[in-house]
């Protein structure tokens, strides 16, 4: 076998990261380009020690998972990748990533995993989406195959993967809102008519950088927020009025600034242009105050249904004093505080606005790295009765050991850990295991239809 041979493979299964995976003389074939149950023609184009990396070029026999995709940019966009697979298959593969993960990398033998919560709108259910300027647009085939020269434009839209440089010109995106898509193509049009710059990476120069827009689901407000490299007033002022001229709906527009080097997409300050700088949301019977840099569950109805299997699994009572660790803007600690006498939350960005808003009384939050609280700055902790419950809902990335460590050194009754990752949380579920914690279940919730990514909510018991 070389690269650029050409194989049949039958697809078994879905990898954690979008990828099909079937066998071509015994060994694993990670095809991109079709769903379980298609068998293709694939084109090698990596070949490792154990596996091969490979692209379909042509289907054989289609699977009864297939459906057609929605988007006219799927398979050019890298934001739906499984947009044609069937929805019922979608969260048999998710429990089925999540099953493997603990297997493999965990060490359990039978991992007690429950039927994926759906997503009951797996259609316009992100409340943010975070959109990309560009001086490099990607052109269609139909362009190339034209021989079509890309002329110096303002490109905005979504990265194609694997090419980070050039951006997609999104014209419809079925993830946020029908109203998002058109602030969109606007703000695209409105830069282009006023020949803005474009920050480039190479240069680090140019003024364009980001837009992202905030919608919530439950409220009806919505943000705009332009990232920029530096303060432009006449420009934001030209736009801001261009943009509530056409969308009277916009609550709020905010201008971000920073001078980072990486292509980030929050400032370091920020110019409020129109509105309160900040729109409201409501989980349950709580309200919360998103700004621009607000960490938020991006789908709010499925987060509702996330944090009331946290509630559940938590096996809440109301002498119950709760660590809520990597609390965020204090959700799920607000969210679970009618059930217990009191939670302590810590992370390294502000939480108690929220608590005060609703008015939470029985809410404490510390600031800092959680290794650092659990470890070296331990003076909060004498300040609050022995937890009975610790909930982990770290990054992707997931607990740094010495903090499992010290977890289990505090020996909770009880610990539910959420995350993003299977992966990293299988890891950290073997040394609870290891600790002397029992995994009593997992329960996957889709907050990402048409992704490969998965939430998932597990309980571990001393």
């Amino acid at each position: 076998m070389k690269k650029g041979d050409k194989i049949p493979v039958y697809l078994e299964s879905l990898s954690g990261d979008g990828l099909s995976i079937g066998h071509y003389e015994g060994i694993a074939v990670f095809v991109e380009g079709g769903v379980p149950g298609d068998q293709v023609i694939a084109r090698i184009v990596k070949i490792k020690k154990n596996y091969l990396e490979t692209v379909s070029e042509q289907i054989s026999s289609f699977s009864k998972y297939r459906t057609d995709p929605r988007c006219k940019h799927f398979g050019t966009c890298g934001g739906c990748k499984w947009q044609n697979l069937s929805y019922d298959a979608q969260i048999e593969y998710k429990k089925r990533i999540v099953t493997d993960a603990f297997i493999h990398i965990g060490g359990f033998e039978n991992p007690p995993v429950l039927p994926t919560i759906a997503c009951e709108n797996n259609y316009f259910y992100r409340n943010k989406m975070e959109y990309t300027f560009s001086n490099y647009r990607w052109l269609t085939q139909i362009e190339i195959e034209n021989n079509i020269v890309q002329e110096k434009e303002v490109a905005l839209g979504l990265h194609t993967p694997g090419r980070y440089f050039k951006v997609l010109n999104i014209e419809e995106c079925f993830l946020q809102s029908i109203i998002s898509a058109d602030i969109l193509r606007t703000v695209r049009e409105e830069c282009n008519k006023m020949n803005l710059t474009v920050y480039s990476t190479k240069t680090h120069q140019g003024y364009l950088r980001h837009l992202v827009i905030r919608d919530g689901k439950r409220t009806g407000e919505c943000m705009v927020n332009i990232v920029t490299s530096f303060s432009d007033e006449i420009v934001m002022h030209d736009l801001t009025a261009k943009l509530l001229d056409k969308f009277p709906g916009i609550t709020t527009i905010v201008n971000n600034i920073t001078d980072r080097k990486a292509m980030v997409a929050f400032g370091d300050s920020e110019k409020i242009y129109f509105g309160l700088g900040y729109i409201n949301e409501k989980l349950g019977k709580y309200n919360f105050r998103i700004s621009s840099n607000s960490f938020f569950q991006t789908n709010t109805l499925q987060a509702e249904k996330l944090y009331t299997v946290v509630k559940e699994f938590a096996e809440l009572k109301s002498s119950d004093t709760v660590y809520d660790l990597y609390s965020g803007t204090g959700t799920i600690a607000i969210y679970i505080s009618d059930a217990v006498n009191q939670v302590v939350g810590i992370d390294s960005i502000e939480s108690a606005r929220n608590a005060s808003l609703n008015n939470v009384s029985n809410c404490y939050f510390y600031l800092g790295d959680i290794k650092d609280k659990l470890t070296r700055e331990i003076e909060w902790q004498k300040k609050h009765p022995h937890p009975s419950v610790i909930i982990l809902d770290p990054p992707r990335s997931g607990v740094h050991p010495k903090g499992i460590e010290e977890i289990i050194k505090i020996k909770p009754e009880r610990i539910v850990y959420v995350s993003c990752n299977p992966s990293t949380q299988a890891r950290d579920a073997k040394l609870l295991k290891q600790g002397g914690y029992e995994l009593v279940k997992l329960q996957p919730v889709d907050m990402f239809p048409h992704t490969d990514h998965i939430e998932t909510v597990a309980l571990f018991r001393i």
